[in-house]
């Protein structure tokens, strides 16, 4: 252990790291609710079974590649707002099969992989305006948000004024509330685990409420299902519509990771005087292996999650707070029967407070200047209006280009800014 974690240098112990393993497995094992309770709903196929058995095994891969290979206390898992872009936009929303959707997660996972080994992602991440990163993040957050309101039915169609308040008396809007309610005490009080207890408490208060529903001879241990095993789709990796899916998910996936690692480390005290991240080509390479790997097992992008800050706080330094998450994630694999049973009345609450969470970066968007600020008011506000987080990357990206253009600013347009544009300008005229 302390040859390969380096415990000592990182004045850390083995308990330590144990701990801070299963502090971060408990705040983001809500993921094993809400993927295969978002990803299940496309059916033809794609059952929750399925994909929490994908959603455990991807998480324990990536999770062990980054413990191993980048010796960093960070756990990965399928990310929040790309499964939501996978099911809501490019499966319900552009038509696409989730076999298609599923070609686009493991070729931008190997295109990821490749940036990766040959350091081009720091081009790629210059490339693309800061607002508009942080842009991106907020509309995703306000995007999962109207999600999770939208399941619990706090909001409802309404055809007067588009959208309305739902039945707040209805029995699923009424559990998501007391979930809601029980998460963000949980959290104001520092609880660690706050979304996953809050989701079982309301799982628990739902049974006499008619909205969980435990059948006869329920067992909470069972056998997973088999994964999607590579269930891919070439026919359609031609179209500019891909192109969109496969940018979304490579662009999302990339400052995700990158914004996450960098807040883990800082937190940990592990970044250098220069401000870069230790073995950071390791850790994306963790990453894109858990996109591959997650793609060909039937789950969504894999991402780094920001949950692992809770593991760095109870004193996770290294690897090792990495590998105890990833095995608790296998052992998680024979409780499938019992993250099942969870109804999604009792996950809209963890959806609604991963959105408020996503909305920070929005505090340090430069919204003075209009050739900055135009472009990501749109980026955000075209993700939730338009259900679709694709619409507002592009509406995002075009409009920033068109008002550096006005105001003759073109040295702020990088070239590969440029070559979106054009893309995205050509997906209208070929629609």
């Amino acid at each position: 252990m302390e040859r390969w974690f380096k415990l000592k240098e990182n004045n850390t112990t083995v308990q330590r790291e144990i701990l801070a393993g299963l502090t971060t497995f408990l705040t983001m094992a809500y993921i094993l609710v809400v993927n295969p309770g978002m990803l299940g709903q496309i059916g033809g196929g794609m059952t929750p079974g399925a994909v929490f058995t994908a959603t455990a095994i991807a998480s324990a891969i990536a999770t062990l590649v980054m413990a191993f290979a980048a010796n960093l206390p960070v756990a990965l898992a399928p990310g929040m707002g790309l499964n939501a872009f996978f099911t809501y936009t490019v499966v319900f929303g552009m038509g696409y099969s989730w076999q298609i959707a599923l070609t686009a997660v493991f070729m931008e996972g190997i295109l990821f992989l490749i940036l990766s080994f040959f350091n081009v992602r720091e081009a790629i991440i210059k490339a693309i305006p800061a607002n508009l990163k942080k842009a991106v993040a907020v509309g995703i957050g306000l995007f999962i948000a109207l999600i999770g309101f939208a399941n619990a039915g706090l909001v409802v169609n309404d055809a007067g004024t588009i959208i309305g308040l739902g039945d707040l008396g209805a029995p699923n809007a009424l559990l998501a509330i007391i979930g809601f309610v029980i998460i963000v005490g949980l959290y104001a009080l520092k609880v660690p685990g706050a979304i996953l207890i809050g989701i079982l408490a309301a799982t628990v208060i739902g049974i006499p409420m008619g909205v969980t529903s435990v059948p006869q001879g329920w067992a909470p241990i069972g056998s997973p299902d088999a994964p999607l095993f590579f269930r891919f789709d070439f026919s359609s990796v031609l179209s500019f519509k891909f192109f969109t899916v496969f940018f979304t998910f490579l662009f999302v996936d990339i400052f995700d990771t990158v914004g996450t690692l960098v807040g883990v480390t800082t937190q940990a005290g592990l970044i250098d005087k220069d401000g870069n991240i230790p073995r950071v080509k390791q850790a994306l390479i963790a990453d894109a292996v858990g996109t591959v790997a997650g793609a060909a097992l039937g789950t969504s992008t894999v991402t780094s999650f920001v949950e692992s800050t809770a593991g760095v706080a109870a004193g996770g330094r290294t690897g090792l707070t990495a590998l105890s998450t990833g095995i608790l994630f296998l052992i998680a694999l024979f409780l499938s029967p019992l993250f099942l049973l969870i109804p999604g009345a009792a996950t809209a609450p963890a959806l609604i407070f991963v959105g408020f969470l996503m909305l920070k970066p929005v505090t340090s968007i430069d919204f003075t200047d209009p050739t900055e600020g135009i472009p990501a008011f749109l980026a955000i506000v075209m993700m939730p209006f338009a259900y679709s987080i694709a619409e507002g990357i592009v509406y995002g990206v075009l409009s920033f280009v068109i008002l550096k253009v006005i105001t003759r600013k073109f040295n702020e347009i990088t070239a590969v800014t440029w070559i979106l544009f054009v893309i995205f300008l050509l997906r209208f005229l070929f629609k």
